[in-house]
């Protein structure tokens, strides 16, 4: 568990990294306007569908199965499994990228009506949108490919693919925005192309394996089960992607730049869950999908609860950091050229209310593949369900007399906050009826090592918070003085953290033990 989550979570930082490279140049170059709004919008669409039908229900249904199928099955019952699973996933996408092209107009107006106010935004976003909408189907075969890899225990390679996402934005802001009579269409072509490059990354790796996909056609009863487990997961697996959509059409019929700004702001929040959520996510889907297999009660309860501390042991304090030092990232990352003061305030308040449901996406990201492994699709929906609903319903109590008394100005704060009301509520029920069930567990100690972090985190905040200098003092520095002032208030963050923790009871050694899922620990202190 330890190093596949290691090697995981380190080569997505690597893409990460660049991520934020690449999200530093567009702040720059774009800034935050009508045209980012569109691009951003139309950069959601496949991603959604590609998270909704690939990321989302493809790998927590196909996984399991492959499972079974290693585990029970010979090699060439494998082989012959991959290759009608790619077949049957390719036509459905063609299928799917035909309808959207032809559909592009009513694409955009459901993803965002508040364009259909600005004929030119509206128009540009329908011109984008015909050219990353093909992204969808590179990047879903790349998310066949890499849920190939990881339930062969090969997680690297399918966590370094992402990185061609970003270089290929990169070099479309650098080098071909200047020659577009509107720059911002360069990056949709950027997508475009690395679609393609990241799908033939990957089938060299499958290769290796013997398992490079010849596609066919026809009714095979591996394919019916993933199907059947797909169709409920669609929805459960992608609830997350659902309640962030809901922001992003909401904030098309908001002030210029809320979507941007909601944007930037998820794009921090989503590096702690990117490296360290995914890779738990990843990892313990195929770990559970064995031992489950296997009929391995206690291996399936320990992988459980290792992933649940270290989910605390990371989400809490990255949330708390990201708390005391928002408007500092933002100003170091973002704020030069197109970018203001008053976008880095915007956006530090939706990060804010961003932050508070770290802890709540990680454990989805766990609780789901508790019952995905089990090969178990419908709860998830159900609770699914409850949480797109109680999210719907805390923005009609909480957001909509907002922009009425306020005209939409800090609204898309409350959009942000009661999506993480909702991500917690889905996050809680997946816990409470995982356990109710009897599939999990609560470790001796594990209430107490929460609460104990929990304390430690948000006293390192409230330090953070006391020492960070006012907004103008940090846009009055020079990005290198930004930058060392930030690395520097995160190590304090961080060592101040450890030596708090350690007060409770949680030394360095305890909470190593806790990184590398070592069952060999010292007894707490206190």
């Amino acid at each position: 568990m330890w190093k596949s989550s290691a090697a995981f979570g380190g080569m997505t930082m690597i893409s990460r990294v660049l991520g934020f490279v690449r999200d530093v140049l567009l702040a720059r170059v774009f800034g935050a306007s009508a045209a980012t709004d569109a691009f951003f919008v139309v950069f959601k669409i496949p991603n959604f569908l590609r998270r909704l039908f690939a990321e989302g229900a493809f790998q927590q249904a196909f996984v399991p199965v492959l499972s079974e199928y290693r585990e029970t099955r010979t090699r060439a019952e494998l082989r012959e499994y991959v290759d009608h699973m790619f077949g049957t996933l390719a036509a459905v996408l063609v299928v799917v990228v035909s309808l959207g092209l032809a559909g592009a107009p009513l694409l955009v107006m459901l993803f965002a009506p508040g364009f259909t106010d600005d004929p030119g935004q509206r128009e540009l976003a329908e011109t984008m949108l015909l050219i990353t909408f093909p992204y969808l189907l590179f990047i879903s075969l790349t998310a066949f490919a890499a849920s190939t890899l990881n339930a062969f225990g090969r997680f690297a390679m399918p966590a370094l693919a992402p990185i061609w996402l970003n270089i290929s934005l990169i070099a479309a802001t650098l080098v071909a925005a200047p020659f577009f009579e509107q720059p911002v269409m360069a990056l949709a072509w950027g997508v475009f192309v690395a679609g393609i490059l990241q799908l033939f990354f990957l089938l060299p790796f499958l290769a290796r394996l013997g398992l490079l996909p010849r596609p066919r056609f026809g009714r095979h009863p591996g394919v019916r089960k993933t199907l059947r487990l797909m169709l409920p997961a669609m929805f459960g697996a992608s609830v997350t992607q659902i309640n962030l959509l809901v922001d992003t059409i909401l904030a098309s019929l908001l002030v210029a730049g809320s979507v941007s700004w909601l944007y930037y702001s998820d794009r921090l929040v989503e590096l702690p869950l990117g490296v360290f959520g995914v890779a738990i996510g990843t990892v313990i889907l195929p770990a559970l999908s064995r031992a489950f297999a296997r009929g391995s009660d206690e291996d399936y309860n320990r992988t459980v609860n290792g992933a649940l501390r270290l989910t605390f042991l990371i989400g809490v304090p990255a949330m708390a950091g990201l708390i005391g030092l928002a408007v500092p990232i933002l100003a170091t990352l973002f704020q030069y050229d197109a970018f203001t003061a008053m976008d880095t305030q915007m956006v530090a308040l939706a990060m804010t209310a961003y932050a508070l449901g770290l802890p709540a996406f990680l454990l989805i990201k766990i609780f789901a593949p508790g019952f995905f492994s089990r090969q178990d699709t419908t709860t998830p929906v159900r609770i699914a369900v409850i949480s797109v609903l109680a999210n719907l319903g805390f923005k009609a109590v909480l957001v909509l007399p907002w922009v009425f008394l306020l005209g939409g100005h800090l609204a898309h704060v409350g959009l942000a906050l009661t999506t993480v009301m909702a991500a917690w509520v889905n996050a809680l029920l997946l816990g409470w009826t995982l356990r109710q069930r009897g599939a999990w567990r609560v470790e001796p100690g594990t209430r107490r090592f929460i609460s104990r972090i929990t304390l430690s985190a948000l006293i390192m905040a409230g330090l953070l918070l006391w020492i960070s200098p006012p907004a103008e003092v940090w846009t009055a520095w020079g990005a290198g003085m930004r930058l060392a002032a930030v690395a520097g208030m995160i190590l304090l963050g961080v060592l101040f953290f450890v030596v708090v923790a350690a007060l409770f009871g949680h030394t360095p050694r305890r909470l190593w033990a806790v990184v590398t899922f070592d069952r060999d620990v010292p007894p707490e202190r206190g």
